[in-house]
């Protein structure tokens, strides 16, 4: 029954309220920066890669946090949720969303680093919280989205984070559920024990490593069925656009469901990906805001698509009765048949990783807000017993009942980022416009209060 109504309240929130406003700010921001997020790839990769003089957060470290977050549950139990729910057809519009969707990861990225604020202790701090507060002038609605991102986060989260782990080595060699979840709450507090430097350092070796080793199993299995890589991509083109589908009822599900999942994957809009890039020390802020709408695009056009071609290269059957993490074992299990439970193996391993580094980078959303709306260090201490309090508990509840509690919680905290970064978007447009105008005089772009002088008072980190 609490799923149930949990499900009803959720799709509720994220039908009429959320996709509209989520699709409809997408496409905006597309058309108003004019397709930033394609026409400066080339300098999202090259900002990636850049290399600092300083010894805070780096641009590659604040990368790899919010790659950490972003690659998760999502990209390989989400992606086969969604296909078990939308059909193929979700996949197709995963992309979409990926593609649209960089455009707003931009601007909420480069409006935390524009609103960011010093912490104390030679670094920086930021996020939607910050940018509501000292942007809008609003500090109900800021601790409202502080609030809402806390609890999405460290607890609805990290609840579908654990659950997933635990029903994957459950799957894969029977290890109880309580174990499993015992196990990876106390090494979750054992890395946020450490804060964020601890959890920079261990991401930036982390997420690479288990990002290149699924990305070659996935290219593996492709190559081993290239010949029908052309047929599936043609079933995912017409089950998104299929005039069965329509009939049936089913292409609102698929654009639902890959909208729905795309967003819990990838986080573009969302609010959350900005709490990490205003930490990065740039001499511009759409440096970083580059840099975030790359991690959009490494999310779900690389691993999202690699669990995607796993699953519907298989072969398996598509049930709505196997979990996610579930189909995705199935699914690589039956492509190294020759290797005996090698593939339920191996997507273990994977999601341990995956959910594992969001589990940590998940929690610093959460004390960054949480510093926010209280200076007491007690209330961070606090939070962290709870986290990992939650970390177990979901590993040991039904899978259905904390996604729907993430389905909510995520809704309401990206309607109350995006009902933000919409109006005060013109303000990172001015940034967009110096940094294009230095990058054509052949400059490192270098970012002055000037560009924005009717928020100048409210950006005290950046020079005269």
């Amino acid at each position: 029954m609490i799923e149930h109504i949990l499900n009803v309240i959720g799709n509720s929130l994220s039908d009429w309220l959320l996709l509209p406003l989520l699709v409809s700010a997408a496409i905006w921001f597309t058309v108003r920066f004019r397709g930033v997020q394609f026409t400066l790839f080339g300098d999202m990769c090259r900002q990636l890669i850049a290399r600092g003089n300083h010894s805070g957060i780096s641009s590659f470290q604040a990368f790899a946090v919010s790659i950490a977050s972003r690659v998760g549950t999502g990209n390989l139990a989400g992606v086969a949720t969604a296909i078990i729910i939308g059909g193929p057809g979700a996949v197709f519009w995963m992309w979409v969303m990926a593609l649209l969707g960089a455009a707003s990861a931009f601007v909420e990225s480069t409006l935390a680093q524009l609103y960011k604020v010093p912490d104390g202790h030679g670094g920086f701090r930021g996020g939607p919280a910050y940018y509501i507060l000292h942007g809008l002038k609003s500090r109900r609605w800021a601790v409202l989205f502080a609030v809402l991102i806390s609890v999405t986060f460290g607890f609805a989260y990290n609840s579908v984070q654990s659950n997933t782990i635990a029903e994957a080595f459950n799957s894969s060699c029977n290890i109880p559920v309580w174990l499993t979840a015992t196990t990876i709450s106390l090494l979750s507090g054992w890395v946020i024990w450490g804060g964020l430097k601890s959890i920079a350092r261990f991401s930036q070796w982390a997420v690479p490593i288990m990002a290149v080793a699924y990305i070659l199993v996935a290219l593996l299995v492709v190559s081993m069925n290239i010949e029908r890589v052309p047929q599936v991509l043609k079933l995912i083109v017409e089950n998104a656009f299929g005039v069965d589908e329509a009939i049936g009822g089913t292409l609102g599900g698929a654009m639902a469901m890959g909208i729905r999942r795309g967003l819990f994957s990838n986080e573009a809009g969302e609010g959350s990906a900005p709490n990490v890039a205003a930490t990065a020390h740039v001499s511009h802020p759409v440096k970083q805001g580059l840099v975030q709408a790359l991690g959009v695009f490494t999310d779900t056009l690389l691993i999202c698509t690699a669990t995607a071609l796993l699953i519907l290269l298989s072969g398996v059957h598509v049930d709505a009765s196997v979990g996610g993490i579930s189909l995705t074992q199935q699914a690589l299990d039956a492509e190294f048949r020759f290797i005996p439970g090698a593939g339920m193996w191996f997507v273990s391993v994977a999601i341990l990783f995956f959910a594992f580094t969001s589990i940590v980078a998940n929690y610093y959303y959460g004390e960054t807000n949480i510093r926010f709306i209280s200076g007491n260090p007690r209330w961070v201490t606090l939070y962290r017993v709870i986290v990992t309090l939650f970390v177990f508990a979901g590993g040991m509840s039904s899978l259905g009942v904390v996604w729907s509690l993430a389905d909510i919680t995520m809704s309401l905290m990206a309607i109350c980022n995006l009902c933000a970064i919409l109006p005060l978007g013109k303000y990172a447009l001015h940034c967009l416009d110096d940094y294009r105008m230095q990058r054509r005089r052949g400059l490192d772009p270098q970012y002055h209060k000037s560009t924005n002088p009717e928020i100048s008072s409210s950006t005290p980190c950046w020079p005269e």
